[in-house]
């Protein structure tokens, strides 16, 4: 026998047709997609190049616990497409700078949200007023950004400005968890906050940022309506060992007949800060001022006392 016969490779070229298996021998014609599986079919669209002001959405950049609690409001937007739009400064302040963030996916549009963005400033700028009395009783994972923030140093302004944001948000999850009015907050990224956006509509039928309450003059009957959600709301921080540490007429915003708590950074532990009572009493100091002031009468050591008593 010829070892020509033995060769194990063929003698002939191999045709198509010499192969059994349907799924080598035809490919699908690319008009013909009815045996393919739905779950692997998907539209594809492009979107257009980002403009100055522009970012995408950074929802799925941030871990899920950066993210707001469940359930998530209708309103959240959460597209992988979405496109964040700067609109501009809302407030300025000594620490943080708020600005107006439209979130929305170019091809679905109406689905987009405005959202408040609070941006905490960096090392260059100034720190915090009184600092050292909210802290107390706080502690970092790290005792080097602990020593850094100490000492002052340009390192530790950069951590101090991100813990000031970690405390806002963690703030702001928690009393919205307690079903607090605060604003919801829809995410964090570094010394940025994503919250929201605490709005009235105006006569002629246009949204407005909801003025403070300090700027509102309320009637009698709204003005007692909106002592006595202040004092549900305390009281509700103080059964959980919270305390605003810095309330008054301008960090809560009227919108229409409800308050919206707002600026929670400095929040205080009741129990972990010798701090606490002091902060508390000037709390309802200057709430019940500022009720006083526009003819319900009320007392701050009235209140102080009902609060306590909510405490222990």
């Amino acid at each position: 026998m010829s070892h020509d016969n033995l060769s194990p490779y063929p003698q002939h070229p191999v045709s198509p047709d010499d192969f059994s298996a349907d799924a080598y021998r035809r490919v699908t014609p690319r008009d013909d997609l009815g045996d393919i599986d739905d779950r692997f079919v998907f539209d594809f669209r492009s979107y257009d190049d980002l403009e100055d002001g522009q970012r995408w959405s950074t929802w799925l950049s941030v871990e899920p616990l950066c993210r707001g609690p469940e359930p998530l409001p209708a309103w959240v937007v959460t597209s992988q497409g979405a496109i964040d739009t700067e609109l501009g400064v809302l407030k300025t302040g000594k620490e943080a700078d708020v600005h107006l963030v439209e979130r929305a996916d170019p091809l679905d549009a109406a689905a987009g949200v405005v959202m408040a963005a609070k941006r905490y400033r960096s090392a260059e700028h100034r720190t915090f007023h009184r600092a050292a009395s909210y802290t107390e009783g706080r502690s970092m994972k790290r005792s080097r950004d602990e020593r850094a923030v100490k000492r002052k140093s340009t390192f530790g302004r950069q951590v101090a400005a991100g813990e000031w944001a970690v405390s806002e948000w963690g703030a702001l999850v928690r009393l919205w968890n307690l079903g607090l009015p605060v604003p919801y907050p829809v995410q964090i990224d570094g010394t940025e906050i994503l919250m929201e956006w605490i709005t009235i509509v105006d006569e002629d039928g246009a949204v407005q940022t909801a003025p403070r309450l300090a700027q509102v003059r309320p009637s009698p009957e709204l003005l007692a309506a909106y002592f006595e959600q202040l004092t549900d709301a305390l009281a509700t921080m103080v059964q959980n060992g919270v305390v605003h540490g810095d309330l008054s007429a301008y960090n809560i915003l009227a919108a229409g007949e409800r308050l919206v708590i707002i600026d929670l950074p400095q929040i205080v532990d009741l129990v972990g800060n010798l701090n606490a009572m002091g902060f508390l009493q000037r709390d309802c100091t200057n709430i019940c001022g500022w009720f006083r002031s526009r003819g319900l009468d009320v007392d701050e050591h009235a209140l102080f006392a009902e609060l306590m008593a909510h405490a222990f």
